[in-house]
C-alpha cells in the first residue's frame, strides 16, 4: 500500500516553535537482513516534562510512519513507535521531531484492533473494553462479542482471543495483504470467499491453538476458570502497532489468588505477535504453559529445548464446510528468561513458562496460511522461517536514543 501523508503549515510552525529532537540508532548485530524492526522510544525517559501530541520520524531524509501511544489512558503520551528495515550488521539512524501540537500527518494503517458487541440490530458497535463478573456464564460472554472476542489484524493474518475461560487464540488467514476484518468480521461468506477474502483457518478444539496462555495441572494444560472478573481492552489501534489487553482478576489457581494481564502486540508488516503476560500472586507450585497445537492431518512439528515450537499441517476449521481444507503453519518462541521447560502431548507441542522477579512472561506467536499469495506452502520452508525468526528474537537489535 502507498503511504499517505500531509503536513499543514500550522503544524510545521508548531514543529519549529515547540519541539524536541531525538536521534535514534538501530543496530543489527546479525549477519542477516531484518525487515520491519520494531522501535520503541520511551517518552518519559527521552522527552521529560513534555507531553508530545505529534511526531515526525525521518530516515535518510524520508518521512516514515510512526505513532504516539498513551498506553494507560491517562492523557499522557508514553511511547513513540515505528518500524524500519536494517541491513546485516548495519546501523540505521532515525531523526525524531516531537511537537506539543498534533500534526496533520496521516499514514495508511497496517494494523487494526477492535472489540465489537453482538446486538439484535446487527450493527455490531465497537467498544474500547468489556468486563464480566467471575460468575458470568462463559458461553454468554463468548456469544455477547461479535467474533467471540477481541480481534487484531495485520496485512498477513488476524487473530481473535476468545472472551471466555479458554482465552484461546484463533487464526484467520488471508489471500491478499490487506486489512479486511471490518468486511468479513471472521465470518467470511461464500461470496466473499469467492471474491478473494480470507477466513477462519484453524480448528483448535481442546488444544493450546496458536500460543494461547494456560495453567498446567496434573500433566495437562488448564483454562483460566475461576476468577473474580475477566475482561478485554483495546489499548492501541494504529497504523504502526495495535495492542489488546486480556485481564483476569482474582484467578484462583492452585488455591491462591492471582491477578493477570496478557498483552498481545502486532506490528506493521509483521505476521507474528508479541505476547507479554504479567502475573501477581505466583507461588512455587504454579506451572504455566503455552505452545502450538498439532494439526488435524499431515502434521509435521517439533519443540526445541531452547523454547521454539512449530507445526505445519492441514485441518478443517468449519466442520460444516468439509471441502474447505486449510494448510496452516504455527510457531511459538519463548523468551529465554521465561522458559522453564518443554513437552509434547497428544495434541500439543508445549513450552513451559515462568514469571521473572517482576511477574513478566514473554513469548511470540507466528502464523502462516498456505492460502496467502506468495506465502509458505510446505513444512520445510515454514520451519526454516521459524528458526530464523527465533534467532532474531534471541538477538534483538540494539536501540540507542540521544536527545539533541
Amino acid at each position: 500500500m502507498k503511504r499517505i501523508f500531509t503536513l499543514s503549515a500550522l503544524a510545521a510552525a508548531a514543529l519549529s516553535a515547540s519541539a524536541s529532537t531525538l536521534e535514534v540508532k538501530i543496530e543489527n548485530p546479525l549477519d542477516a537482513a531484518r525487515q520491519a524492526v520494531p522501535v520503541t522510544v520511551n517518552l518519559h525517559e527521552n522527552a521529560p516534562g513534555m507531553n508530545p501530541a505529534g511526531a515526525m520520524v525521518k530516515i535518510n531524509g524520508e518521512i516514515i510512519p510512526c505513532q504516539i501511544d498513551d498506553l494507560n489512558a491517562d492523557g499522557v503520551a508514553d511511547e513513540l513507535v515505528f518500524v524500519t528495515d536494517v541491513a546485516p550488521q548495519a546501523t540505521v539512524t532515525a531523526s525524531v521531531e516531537l511537537t506539543s501540537a498534533p500534526t496533520d500527518t496521516v499514514f495508511t494503517p497496517k494494523t487494526y484492533a477492535y472489540i465489537k458487541l453482538r446486538d439484535e440490530k446487527k450493527k455490531y458497535p465497537k467498544v474500547v473494553a468489556v468486563e464480566f463478573p467471575g460468575d458470568a456464564d462463559t458461553r454468554t460472554m463468548y456469544n455477547s462479542i461479535y467474533g467471540h472476542g477481541a480481534v487484531m489484524e495485520g496485512l498477513y493474518n488476524a487473530i481473535r482471543i476468545y472472551m471466555d475461560n479458554r482465552q484461546s487464540v484463533d487464526v484467520y488467514g488471508k489471500n491478499t495483504k490487506q486489512l479486511e476484518l471490518d468486511v468479513t468480521g471472521f465470518y467470511t461468506t461464500p461470496e466473499q470467499l469467492a471474491a478473494g477474502y480470507g477466513h477462519d483457518i484453524l480448528w483448535a478444539g481442546q488444544s493450546v491453538a496458536a500460543g494461547s496462555f494456560r495453567g498446567y495441572q496434573n500433566g495437562n494444560p488448564v483454562y483460566i476458570d475461576s476468577v473474580a472478573s475477566r475482561g478485554q481492552r483495546v489499548v492501541v489501534s494504529g497504523p504502526v502497532r495495535s495492542i489488546v489487553r486480556i485481564d483476569d482478576h482474582g484467578w484462583n489457581y492452585n488455591g491462591t489468588h492471582h491477578d493477570m494481564s496478557q498483552f498481545y502486540t502486532l506490528w506493521a508488516d509483521h505476521r507474528d505477535y508479541d505476547v507479554d503476560v504479567f502475573i501477581k500472586g505466583t507461588t512455587p507450585a504454579d506451572v504455566y504453559a503455552t505452545g502450538v497445537q498439532k494439526m488435524e492431518s499431515d502434521n509435521t512439528g517439533f519443540v526445541q529445548p531452547d523454547g521454539l515450537a512449530g507445526c505445519w499441517g492441514s485441518n478443517i476449521p468449519e466442520k460444516k464446510y468439509a471441502d474447505l481444507v486449510e494448510w496452516v503453519g504455527l510457531g511459538v518462541s519463548v523468551d529465554p528468561a521465561s522458559l522453564s521447560g518443554t513437552a509434547e502431548d497428544e495434541v500439543n507441542y508445549l513450552t513451559f513458562v515462568a514469571p521473572d522477579a517482576d511477574g513478566h512472561i514473554g513469548y511470540g506467536i507466528n502464523i502462516a496460511s498456505a492460502r496467502e499469495n506468495g506465502g509458505f506452502k510446505d513444512a520445510a520452508s515454514w520451519h526454516e522461517h521459524l528458526r530464523r525468526w527465533h534467532a532474531e528474537r534471541l538477538t534483538p537489535c540494539r536501540v540507542t536514543v540521544t536527545r539533541k
